[in-house]
């Protein structure tokens, strides 16, 4: 497994990470024992980067994560944990809670569901409107000096949000939102992250499966996947955007890779300080996530790339509105 480091002053980790909020919940049903083995999987295939929030199924999803590394070296793996987001007994998203007490309170469940005495990075899922990002950042670097934590991130910010938090603390690196056909984080966000030596830790790379070339205009997500609700995957929107994986998959066959690789292997060919996080739930598509460190791209294949799918392309936000509305990275 290659490796890569997050920013001047994150740690090294494997050049792809696992994202597992997908083995809990808003992708519809997972297979619990699938799960744990694509984890098994991960780890052994050298991944080292595990990301989760303990808001992923109300706390489902770290304790699920505590089961699949039970007896794995704790010094072999890193763990990536988003706080803040507030949810109800029935799933219902709440708003957010960064205030300083809420941030020490929130990771001392998050060690004892974990089976941890640390965090590798603990992060605000998003911006709290209600609470400079200073104060956020600051009680994160009081668990630093306590060693209950290793770095802080940031998660789905702007650059000056960025640059206030990385003033109080350093910031290891930022979780976005970054593929093809998410590409908003090249105007501002990318060069300040560059700039102060920040790196990127990118989600949804197969924008949910809809640039995988897995998905189908037929398809229908179950009531409790995300995916019934995104922009993206409605109607017209689908179509215009399915019509852009068919100009990838004719790329990706020249180079002898599925659609997802060539996707993923583009990510990785933006920065060496960009590591994609893959959401894969099963062995299969773990496997085919890993194919991607061997695709290799040229100047002329990323032309060529970005010609097929220039920046702008897709049809859609990212998110319905209300979510959108809570994106401090897409503030203008």
């Amino acid at each position: 497994m290659k490796a890569r480091t997050l920013g001047r002053s994150g740690p090294q980790v494997s050049a792809l990470g696992l994202g597992c909020m997908g083995m809990s919940e808003l992708y519809g049903q997972a297979d619990r024992r699938e799960s744990i083995a694509t984890v098994h999987a991960a780890l052994d295939a050298g991944i080292t980067l595990l990301d989760t929030g303990d808001f992923y199924g109300m706390g489902h999803n770290e304790m699920l994560l505590a089961e699949a590394l039970a007896g794995r070296p704790r010094d072999s793996y890193l763990l990536s944990v988003k706080f803040g987001a507030q949810r109800g007994p029935d799933g219902a998203w709440l708003g957010y809670d960064a205030r300083p007490q809420a941030v020490k309170s929130a990771l001392a469940y998050s060690l004892r569901r974990l089976r941890t005495d640390y965090v590798d990075i603990y992060r605000p899922a998003r911006l709290d409107p209600a609470v400079p990002i200073e104060d956020t950042a600051g009680a994160v670097a009081e668990l630093v000096q306590a060693g209950y934590v290793r770095h802080l991130g940031l998660s789905e910010v702007g650059a000056e949000t960025i640059r206030r938090a990385h003033a109080v603390v350093p910031v290891a690196d930022l979780q976005i939102e970054y593929s093809l056909i998410s590409r908003g984080i090249e105007g501002a966000i990318l060069p300040a992250c560059r700039e102060l030596g920040i790196g990127i830790t990118a989600y949804a790379v197969l924008s949910r499966g809809l640039i995988s070339g897995h998905w189908s205009a037929d398809r229908q997500p179950s009531a409790r996947d995300f995916r019934q609700h995104s922009p993206r995957f409605q109607g017209a929107n689908l179509e215009h955007n399915l019509a852009l994986v068919d100009r990838l998959r004719t790329l990706a066959q020249t180079h002898g890779a599925s659609v997802a690789q060539l996707a993923i292997a583009w990510v990785l060919a933006r920065g060496e300080d960009i590591v994609p996080l893959i959401g894969a739930r099963t062995r299969p598509r773990l496997e085919e996530a890993l194919g991607a460190l061997d695709v290799g791209l040229g100047e002329d294949d990323l032309a060529a790339i970005e010609q097929a799918v220039p920046p702008g392309a897709a049809a859609g936000e990212r998110y319905a509105p209300a979510q959108m509305a809570m994106l401090d990275s897409e503030k203008r």
